[in-house]
């Protein structure tokens, strides 16, 4: 997975809503090995960063953002469809990023502590559940770069911590994070903080 050069570069990034500025001359690069998180207060502006990092939101914004390399953005909202198994919403939304046998999807599943929901119709399952659901695709995803909005949300403590384990070990293997969170990572591992009011700090 180790890459040559930046997987993403950011340069004077800005951004208004409602006659109000978010933030505003943004530059920065995301290298491999990168874990980072972006700080603000809500209403800040995270979300919309992340959407146009992902290419997501291709207007209404000052600057340019120049991707290198396939990238994996999960998004605060669940994307789980209700009719579908939490196996069918995952092989749904890997089914253009490679082929992936019921094993692997199972193994991803439960992976997030799903193991035994793997048939269970979503519309019976907690907003915890489909989050699990979402983030079991980045057990299976082969993008060096993840764009991920408040990943933690819904998830107990447990998930919390195996969650980090795998975003660390995602970084030492040469790929890179960009996230939101409103907590603090847990982890023995450097991590960038990008202040929507004040810039990449070290």
């Amino acid at each position: 997975m180790l890459a040559a050069g930046p997987l993403l570069h950011a340069q004077g990034l800005g951004l208004e809503r409602g006659g109000r500025e978010l933030f505003r001359d943004l530059s920065f690069a995301v290298e491999p090995g990168h874990l980072m998180q972006v700080e603000g207060a809500n209403g800040a502006g995270k979300t919309s960063l992340l959407r146009i990092l992902a290419g997501l939101s291709r207007y209404g914004f000052s600057g340019s953002v120049e991707r290198c390399a396939p990238l994996l953005y999960l998004g605060h909202h669940s994307a789980v469809k209700a009719m579908l198994s939490p196996r069918e919403n995952l092989a749904w939304h890997i089914s253009g990023a490679g082929s992936y046998s019921r094993e692997q999807i199972d193994e991803a599943l439960a992976r997030v502590g799903l193991y035994g929901y793997e048939d269970v119709p979503s519309h019976a399952l907690s907003a915890g559940q489909h989050r699990r659901v979402n983030l079991a695709r980045l057990y299976l995803s082969a993008a060096p770069l993840w764009l991920l909005d408040e990943p933690f949300t819904a998830i107990d403590r447990d998930g919390v911590a195996e969650l980090e384990a795998l975003l660390v070990g995602h970084a030492q293997q040469g790929g890179a994070v960009v996230l939101t969170s409103h907590q603090s990572l847990s982890v023995s591992y450097q991590v960038a903080m990008l202040s929507l009011s004040a810039g990449l700090q070290p």
